[in-house]
């Protein structure tokens, strides 16, 4: 059997080390990045209760548009900054979700600040 690790088996690695080390609560929770193809999904989860508090994803009826692009990120981080400020949440833990701090991910976060979240 081969021992070759392909990109999502190391991805969820990358990512299990990541959330050994960081939590969110309902005061700072945790804004989650998940990326595909075609997609990008961004969830606010309190991890002590284990709830997701509020969500965004391009796949949403709301949304109009290619969703696997940096516009696309950018638009679903100012949504989740929205209803976060719905919520009364101005303070996240962000969890890039395993994957590298650059394209769709970088600009999702930098919706997310530039919507008010602060992290």
């Amino acid at each position: 059997m081969s021992r070759a690790w392909n990109k999502q088996t190391t991805r969820i690695r990358r990512h299990l080390i990541v959330r050994k080390k960081i939590s969110g609560t309902s005061e700072r929770p945790r804004l989650n990045v998940f990326r595909s193809a075609k997609h990008i999904y961004a969830q606010l989860i309190d991890d002590v209760k284990s709830v997701t508090l509020a969500s965004a994803s391009t796949t949403e009826k709301a949304y109009e548009g290619n969703g696997g692009n940096k516009e696309a990120a950018h638009k679903i981080g100012l949504l989740i900054a929205e209803r976060a400020k719905k919520q009364g949440i101005k303070c996240v833990v962000f969890d890039r979700g395993g994957y590298l701090y650059h394209g769709r991910v970088k600009e999702l976060a930098d919706g997310a600040r530039e919507g008010g979240l602060e992290f």
